[in-house]
Parts: C-alpha cells; sequence; structure tokens
C-alpha cells in the first residue's frame, strides 16, 4: 500500500484527532493554540526536559511521551493515541530523511521538508517562483563578502562569512565538512514573513490553489552576528557567527506588503508544481537592501521560530481574526476545520 493510501486509512480511522509534537522550537506555541481551540496535545519529551514544559500551565501538553532520542518517534503509540504530529525546525532537524517513510499522519505536505532539507532544491524552488535570491557561488568565484551555509534546521551554527577562495578552503578544512552552500552576502536588513496557505474560506490573499495570511514577521537575533559593533568598539576583532539565540518582531512599512504577499504567493503556487503544494505555515526568509530590493535566500516549509514572539497574535493577524491568533492556534483551528468539513486528507500527509 502506497504511503499516501496508509496516512489516509489511519486518518479514517480518527473520530477525533490530538495534535502532537516534539517539545522543543515552537511547541509551547503550538500546545496553547491548540488548547484555545479545545484539542488534547501530546509532548514527545525527554526525560532530562520534562520538567521544564510541566512548569508552563498553559504551554504544556495535556499528556507526555517520554523518549530517549528524538530521532526515533514512537509511530504507533502516537497513532494509538490518534495523533497528527506538526512538524517544527527541531522535528526537521532530529527526525531528518526518516519522515519520508514515517507512517503517522503529518500536517502538511511531507514533501515539502524534503525541499526545505536540500538547498540546492530550496534554491530551484525559489527561481522556479520568479523570486530575487542572492548570487550561489563556487569557491573559485568569491568576489567578495560571501556567507557559507551548511545543511539541516541549525539555527545558523557554523555558518561563517569568507572574502575569497583561500580564506574558503582554510576555513573549510576547520570544519571537517564536505556539504556546504556558498551565497553572496547582501547587506540589509533581515525580515521574516511567518505566512500560512489554506485552501479552505475567501480570507487572505488569493493564490492559485487558495489563500495566504501573513500571520506576522520577525528577525533573529544571532549570536555575535549582532554584537559585532559593540565588540569592535572594544578593540576586539571576533569571528561573525550566525548562530540564532532569539527573535525580534518587525512591522514593515505598509508599501512593501504588496511585495512581500506577491513572493508568499509565488512560494505557494511554485510548490504545487513541484511536489504537490504545501499547507499551512511556512517562511521565506529575505534581506531588504537600500534599494529596497528583497532577496530570499531560504524557505522554511513548516512553522517557524520566530512566531513564538505572538503568542497571542502579530499586528497583522489582527486583519485576519476576530480573536488573537498564533500561529500554533492557526494550525489547530485550520485542522478542525478540515475534520469538519471531511477534508483532512488534503492538508494531512
Amino acid at each position: 500500500m502506497a504511503l499516501k493510501d496508509k496516512i489516509s486509512d489511519i486518518l479514517d480511522s480518527y473520530k477525533k484527532f490530538t495534535i502532537a509534537t516534539i517539545c522543543s522550537h515552537s511547541s509551547l506555541q503550538i500546545f496553547h493554540g491548540a488548547r484555545k481551540e479545545g484539542i488534547k496535545t501530546i509532548g514527545i519529551v525527554k526525560k532530562d526536559r520534562k520538567t521544564l514544559y510541566e512548569s508552563f500551565p498553559y504551554g504544556k501538553p495535556d499528556e507526555f511521551i517520554v523518549v530517549d532520542d528524538y530521532s526515533k518517534l514512537p509511530v504507533s503509540e502516537l497513532v494509538a493515541r490518534n495523533a497528527i504530529v506538526v512538524p517544527h525546525g527541531s522535528f526537521v532537524e532530529y527526525v531528518g530523511e526518516a519522515v519520508d517513510k514515517m507512517e503517522i499522519p503529518i500536517y502538511g505536505n511531507r514533501a515539502s521538508l524534503a525541499w526545505e532539507r536540500s538547498r540546492e532544491k530550496m534554491f530551484e524552488w525559489m527561481h522556479k517562483a520568479g523570486v530575487k535570491t542572492p548570487r550561489i557561488l563556487k569557491p573559485e568565484e568569491i568576489d567578495g563578502p560571501a556567507l557559507v551555509k551548511f545543511p539541516g534546521a541549525k539555527g545558523g551554527k557554523g555558518y561563517f562569512i569568507v572574502n575569497s577562495q583561500k580564506e574558503f578552503e582554510e576555513r573549510m578544512r576547520e570544519t571537517g565538512n564536505t556539504e556546504y552552500m556558498i551565497q553572496e552576502f547582501i547587506i540589509g536588513v533581515r525580515a521574516y514573513p511567518h505566512f500560512f496557505f489554506t485552501p479552505f474560506g475567501n480570507s487572505g490573499y488569493k493564490t492559485a490553489k487558495g489563500r495566504i495570511e501573513l500571520l506576522g514577521m520577525d528577525k533573529r537575533v544571532e549570536s555575535s552576528a549582532d554584537e559585532i559593533a559593540r565588540a569592535v568598539s572594544a578593540g576586539l576583532n571576533p569571528r561573525l557567527s550566525f548562530t540564532v539565540t532569539g527573535n525580534e518582531p518587525i512591522v514593515l512599512r505598509e508599501s512593501l506588503l504588496s511585495d512581500y504577499m506577491e513572493i508568499g504567493r509565488k512560494i505557494s503556487d511554485t510548490s504545487f508544481g513541484l511536489f504537490g503544494g504545501m499547507f499551512g505555515p511556512y517562511c521565506v526568509e529575505t534581506i531588504i537592501n537600500d534599494d529596497l530590493e528583497i532577496f530570499a535566500f531560504e524557505i522554511s516549509a513548516r512553522i517557524v521560530a520566530g512566531t513564538n514572539v505572538y503568542p497571542e497574535g502579530s499586528p497583522y493577524s489582527i486583519y485576519y481574526h476576530k480573536e488573537p491568533m498564533s500561529m500554533g492556534r492557526r494550525i489547530a483551528k485550520e485542522l478542525k476545520i478540515a475534520k469538519k468539513k471531511g477534508k483532512l486528507t488534503e492538508i494531512v500527509f
């Protein structure tokens, strides 16, 4: 039996569903949002983290499943509890390619996570969408500041900037990595819009297959990269580090909103031709330069941690919903709508 058919059979056997996710990344928001919508939740947690999550009365899951290793999800146990798994950045990092064959319902199209894992596929996606991106360089093409990235959802850990092929080769020897992508480094304001695609309803920005909502926007706080001015003023010359330590909210100048909604639409529309579509939350990570040109450099095909700055809604979500609407709650609300319509199999795989 094909995996899609197997997942459909599992969903058909659920009279009610629960929402499950790994206790990490954006899980507090996901549990809190599901609670607001009256949906039971399951937290997949390591023993040493359980006390932390139990300490949040309105953010903790209704029940826990304790595991030793996040890469080995307790699939049969979750299915027995009627679970739909919501993927997030830690899920992508820990579970990896194993998700491709996992016999459990996952919110969204799991094929989108494979396109997120591969930077080459990701840039193919953005190019086919007609979105402006930084140049992708070979080592011998480095002719100015270039950012070296590595696979996976590691929150920027290990990324570095080089200015020449020689510097690149020296730094790569230190890392021991063999897989990488070199991107042109563009100076500007980083802005990460939080999109939500729905095939149901008439609210939101129209796309070929449904509507998208802009539920928020953030920028990342990246270890030494965001403290470099202080370091230089103190007479230091540290190596830049891009490890994400947190997020800050952003409200864009309104004249840029049209450009961003078009970027969101193009990425959404193109996903259907490439791998059957992307459902629910996603983020197109961008930089805005001095000329107000927007460059997209990454796609996160699931909820991003930047949505955590809006647990009770954002300056954008208020224009779509009458009640405070976090991304976590929007996910729960969408699953309820799909269940009521008998269309869970359209948005869960």
